[in-house]
């Protein structure tokens, strides 16, 4: 049984398309949503368009005080929310509540209290003969960004950028994954019922025909957060506009075990690392290198830990590993650690699809004897595997860490955080993280996105949230008259005079003092 399908419609010239959606961990049907058409796509961005004058001319007190209704909402209707993610995703309701609902709260706060500051008009000391003048930088909304998201985290993803993009002046229209598109709706209801003023955030749903309409649509920024396949796609549409994007895409990220780490931590950092959310997540752990010094106690405790988590559908808080949302992520898993076995890997647990329940689960699975020779170790798995290599030192650890064409995030474990700092500037990421995991995205001070495949710009920070802007310079003269010196008429006295004045702008003291 397929997680979406169509439903048959019947043959009438303007009938609507329709998905039935199932929850991942029961397969039972949850309901149906329409498939927006590029008309219907066309017609939200159209609105939100017009929706955009008023809006990005509210001041941001005034934007902020919506977001603030819009989190005290959530709050109300925290354990409706998280139903609903737990059964569009299959997730455990603590990990929906804790990952998704609670954790939406704080970037709603965050970027309510600080969009002002971070926003606000930069006046901007100039050098030179340029001192005569004034330079300001304004922090100017783009018009309609559109945000489409995955199906792992389908609630934060969904408004962590939304809430950065809205807070900048611009309006939204948000297209969820066709997997989850009843949290998608569930976020739209949460904006009508804060009382945000009609079309500043509109959600369609769909499939990819209705995310290729959104990018096509005429939006003024895409933000995008899922596969590399399908980032380089928008990548390309988003280039033929020339409008901007912001891609979130994959990971393989790689966890370096030092030989003088807490192995303690360590260990339980891993499992936790590679199996929340049963390893659906784009900054988990996928491939661990240990120092043999220290990998037969590391291994152990990994597998002692592994053995003991609690695996199954939703019964009153009692699972930690949900089921996998999307059912193609089974046959990738199964494919990896299959061609991982092939070629030498020993499974210590798991390994296989889990044969007490209907729906689709994996067994968390812990290998060793792995190579980078093995599809688990070069390619994203996004799955409950935890892949463990010996390595015979640091040096080692950092090379291997560094064969992907991946470079999302990382992290180090050692009890002497100075060399952690100085392993984490040589591991090739976009973020790193020493002695801990999977908080780099949760801070929101910091900028976070990838480098190599794993994607293009960054979200959150100062500078995901100016990303939704463009800057504009104004510049203004300080000094008046009828005209300025470099303007006509061109003349030979002015040629020799320029020709002095290089050398005592740039190589006298009088150059100095003026900052050249």
């Amino acid at each position: 049984m397929a997680l979406v399908k169509e439903v048959d419609a019947p043959r009438e010239p303007h009938a609507r398309r329709r998905l039935e959606v199932f929850n991942p961990a029961t397969l039972a049907r949850i309901g149906e949503v329409e498939v927006d058409s590029e008309d219907d796509v066309r017609a939200a961005i159209e609105r939100s368009r017009k929706a955009f004058d008023d809006w990005s001319h509210l001041s941001f007190r005034e934007r902020a005080s919506y977001m603030l209704k819009v989190r005290d909402t959530l709050i109300d209707r925290a354990d409706e929310v998280a139903e609903t993610i737990m059964q569009d995703t299959g997730k455990p309701c603590t990990e929906a509540l804790m990952m998704e609902v609670v954790a939406a709260c704080d970037p709603i706060t965050f970027f309510a209290k600080n969009a002002e500051k971070w926003l606000k008009d930069e006046k901007k000391p100039l050098h030179g003969v340029f001192k005569i003048k004034k330079l300001v930088l304004s922090y100017r909304p783009m018009g309609v960004v559109g945000i489409i998201t995955p199906w792992n985290f389908p609630f934060l993803l969904s408004i962590n950028p939304a809430v950065q993009a809205l807070m900048a002046g611009n309006t939204v229209v948000l297209k969820p994954s066709e997997v989850t598109p009843f949290v998608g709706l569930k976020l739209a209801e949460l904006f009508a019922a804060a009382g945000i003023p009609e079309d500043v955030f509109q959600v369609v749903t769909g499939d990819g025909g209705t995310g290729a309409a959104l990018v096509g649509g005429g939006c003024d920024k895409i933000s995008f957060t899922g596969s590399v396949a399908t980032g380089r796609k928008i990548a390309e549409a988003c280039g033929r506009q020339l409008i901007p994007c912001t891609l979130e895409l994959g990971g393989n990220d790689p966890m370096i075990v030092c030989a003088d780490a807490d192995l303690e931590r360590a260990a339980n950092g891993a499992v936790w690392g590679a199996f929340c959310n049963s390893g659906q997540v784009c900054i988990s752990t996928e491939r661990v290198y240990v120092v043999e010094e220290v990998a037969k106690p590391f291994i152990e405790r990994v597998v002692e830990l592994t053995n003991e988590l609690r695996q199954g559908p939703e019964i009153d808080g009692d699972s930690d590993l949900g089921s996998l949302t999307f059912p193609p992520q089974l046959d990738i898993i199964e494919r990896h650690v299959k061609d991982a076995v092939d070629k030498g890997a020993k499974v210590l647990t798991g390994g296989r699809r889990n044969p007490a329940y209907e729906g689709y689960f994996w067994e968390p699975t812990v290998l060793t004897n792995v190579t980078h020779e093995m599809q688990i170790m070069q390619e994203e798995t996004f799955g409950p595997t935890l892949p463990i290599m010996v390595v015979r030192d640091e040096a080692e650890a950092l090379r291997l860490a560094n064969d992907s064409r991946y470079g999302l995030s990382s992290s180090v474990w050692t009890r002497d955080k100075t060399k952690g700092k100085q392993l984490a500037n040589q591991i090739r990421a976009g973020a790193s993280v020493v002695n801990d995991c999977l908080t780099t995205y949760g801070v929101m001070e910091s900028p976070f996105g990838g480098v190599n495949e794993s994607g293009v710009g960054r979200v959150n920070g100062e500078t995901g949230l100016k990303s939704y802007c463009h800057v504009q310079s104004v510049l203004t003269a300080r000094i008046g008259g009828k005209r300025e010196y470099n303007w006509y008429p061109y003349t030979a006295k002015k040629r020799r005079t320029l020709r002095r004045a290089m050398g005592l702008l740039y190589r006298s003291p009088i150059g100095k003092l003026l900052g050249n």
